[in-house]
């Protein structure tokens, strides 16, 4: 859905999205360790760029879903079980140390690594996968967070603010409703792989999971899915379109933003932000529909139909003027383009009301409200 680069070096492509194309350009790979050659000088055979998806779930409930062979340092896996870290967590951290460092300071090398993650750090920061589990740095305040890495970037502040609400929004979901969504991994790859490809959004379909409901889900969530928590071993994995994952399909799968929808009446919130949640989700519902073209889909369609288009896949200087004067005048909210572009509503103001004011004359002083 957020598809937005089709074009690279001046010339149209046949892809929608950077993924392929950056995990390639930093793929530091040895014909050893890519398998070409054998082993001689380096340790391991390592199946994807350091940019690339993720390689195993890290929880142990979902380590029978990771049907992917994992290639990891042993010695380094031994340590981390010695210490007391379960066996799926371990494997990730071994595996991200298969790899050398990109870069490495000076001053950064005699470190001592009970106060420092920096040694840490410096592998984990280069391993550039589309999810990342980040733990929390030595005497900091800062919890344990996970980074979702893989939506592209968008014209506006709106279309930007709308996919991280829905990411947000899901991961809420998903933890009060305790669903579950794990499926084999091998089938993420496919995923992100797929994702990638021309107009995706509308001509492709993707594996997911349909019976989201556990044994712990509570009766909204059941009402909401279908179906009776643990009434089957495994996972139901189905072939679906961007559309019937994320609107839903009658009978079959409930739908991402209907979840969500089940989700928002159960917490509270001011009118206002209901308002602005629900153009957010709106807009992510006519991406996933295919009736609000993606940013991919757009610009192949301003390129293609411009007059200095010779059908060549060449996007010329003046072609990419153009584009990036269009596509600034939009990000600022000067041109709207139908079927692309979204206008959003919101009842949200600068100021204050003169009745809350009324009421509460200190905030008449704009420092209140910094």
């Amino acid at each position: 859905m957020s598809a937005a680069t089709p074009v690279f070096r001046g010339y149209l492509t046949d892809v929608d999205c950077r993924w392929s194309v950056i995990s390639g350009s930093v793929d530091d790979r040895t014909r050893e360790e890519r398998g070409l050659e054998p082993l001689k000088n380096d340790r391991f055979v390592i199946n994807k760029s350091r940019y690339d998806t993720i390689d195993s779930y890290l929880s142990e409930c979902s380590a029978p879903f990771n049907d992917i062979p994992l290639v990891y340092d042993e010695e380094l896996l031994q340590m981390l079980l010695d210490a007391g870290i379960d066996e799926t967590l371990g494997r990730h951290m071994a595996h991200l140390f298969i790899r050398d460092p990109v870069v490495l300071y000076g001053e950064k090398v005699d470190i001592d690594d009970e106060e420092d993650s920096d040694h840490f750090e410096n592998i984990q920061s280069t391993n550039w996968q589309n999810m990342r589990f980040k733990p929390p740095p030595p005497n900091s305040s800062i919890g344990w967070r996970i980074e979702f890495r893989p939506t592209e970037i968008q014209l506006t502040e709106f279309e930007n603010a709308a996919f991280v609400v829905f990411v947000v929004l899901l991961t809420r979901v998903i933890a009060t409703f305790k669903l579950n969504f794990l499926m084999p991994i091998s089938q993420v790859d496919a995923n992100l792989r797929t994702a990638q490809n021309r107009d995706a959004v509308l001509r492709e379909r993707f594996h997911f999971r349909q019976d989201l409901i556990s044994c712990d889900s509570p009766l909204q969530a059941q009402e909401c899915c279908g179906g009776r928590p643990c009434e089957q071993e495994g996972a139901k994995v189905a072939l679906m379109s961007i559309d019937e994952i994320v609107n839903g399909k009658a009978g079959e799968f409930a739908g991402l933003i209907p979840l969500i929808n089940s989700y928002l009446g159960t917490i509270e919130a001011d009118v206002d932000t209901h308002c602005s949640i629900r153009q957010y989700l709106k807009f992510i519902s006519l991406r996933a529909s295919g009736k609000l073209r993606t940013t991919a889909r757009w610009i192949r369609d301003f390129v293609t139909q411009h007059p200095l288009y010779q059908q060549d896949s060449v996007v010329s200087s003046a072609i990419n003027y153009d584009l990036v004067k269009l596509m600034v005048a939009l990000s600022e909210g000067d041109e709207h383009i139908p079927n692309f572009s979204y206008s959003a509503r919101t009842k949200t103001v600068d100021s204050l009301p003169p009745s809350v004011l009324a009421d509460n004359p200190r905030l008449k002083d704009d420092s209140v409200l910094q």
